[in-house]
């Protein structure tokens, strides 16, 4: 398996587990969750050079930052 796999099912993994964690209204782990999801395949982007996959999170990163910090 590539590294760019692992780096991804990891990414997914995580994201997941923040979707459990909203379902569940664990707050702010959910966030911490999906940050680290979002970087992850921010990497995975970058790997692929795959602009598309990079612009998406980067702007679910602003998304979520601005949203945790108007909280």
């Amino acid at each position: 398996m590539k590294s760019v796999d692992v780096v991804k099912w990891i990414a997914t993994v995580i994201q997941l587990f923040g979707y459990g964690l909203t379902g569940l209204n664990i707050v702010p782990w959910n966030v911490f969750a999906f940050l680290i999801g979002i970087a992850l395949w921010f990497a995975v982007g970058v790997m692929w050079k795959d602009r598309a996959i990079m612009l998406v999170h980067v702007g679910a990163f602003l998304s979520l930052s601005v949203g945790y910090l108007n909280a």
